[in-house]
């Protein structure tokens, strides 16, 4: 990977052998094993059997997840905040998990409506929920440093599965809290009872 960025500095014009340049190919060989780690993770590994037998049926939010990957169209970044919601039947993942499954596939190239459905399929398939839901809000640097030139804009994408789906209140109840906690201070203190909201 290094020769090729060195070629590709030398088409840009710059000279790849300058003080400043002599050591960006080894960097940026480094940045992207990191950016793009993803594609050797190991889900199961990632989870760790963080899977617990729990009595517990009431919605569970992990939210404000930061999270960033790159574009596959132009390998620019995009990053922004994902919320992830679930009800259990039996099971529940550990709460550190969840972002690290984020993080997993926000390390790959990525188009944000693949990143999110990825996400809530992943946590259908590992614990059988009632319903997921997962919803990302990121500004995307191939929109607003080119192209089209929209720094104040962002895009929101929403995957949700079962309950999620099929029930509007249920949706909607999600979609509230996740709008509200953000916005209006002292409303951690009065989420309804039985619902379990965790901040990450």
């Amino acid at each position: 990977m290094q020769e090729l960025i060195r070629n590709l500095l030398a088409e840009m014009g710059e000279d790849p052998a300058r003080e400043g340049l002599r050591d960006t190919p080894k960097r940026v060989e480094k940045a992207y094993k990191f950016l793009t780690s993803g594609y050797h993770a190991d889900i199961d590994r990632v989870l760790n059997n963080a899977l617990f037998t729990v009595d517990y049926s009431e919605m569970v939010i992990v939210k404000d997840i930061d999270f960033y990957s790159l574009c596959e169209h132009h390998l620019l970044p995009f990053f922004g905040k994902c919320h992830v919601a679930y009800i259990p039947t039996n099971k529940v993942i550990g709460l550190s998990k969840i972002p690290r499954l984020v993080d997993v596939f926000a390390r790959r190239l990525q188009v944000q409506e693949r990143l999110t459905n990825q996400i809530a399929d992943t946590i259908r398939e590992k614990i059988a929920p009632l319903g997921v839901a997962v919803v990302m809000e990121a500004t995307h640097l191939c929109m607003s440093m080119r192209g089209v030139e929209k720094q104040n804009s962002f895009a929101v994408t929403s995957a949700m599965l079962g309950a999620f789906r099929d029930s509007s209140r249920t949706r909607m109840e999600f979609l509230e809290l996740i709008k509200l906690r953000s916005a209006v201070p002292g409303l951690r203190d009065s989420v309804p009872t039985g619902l379990a909201c965790i901040d990450d």
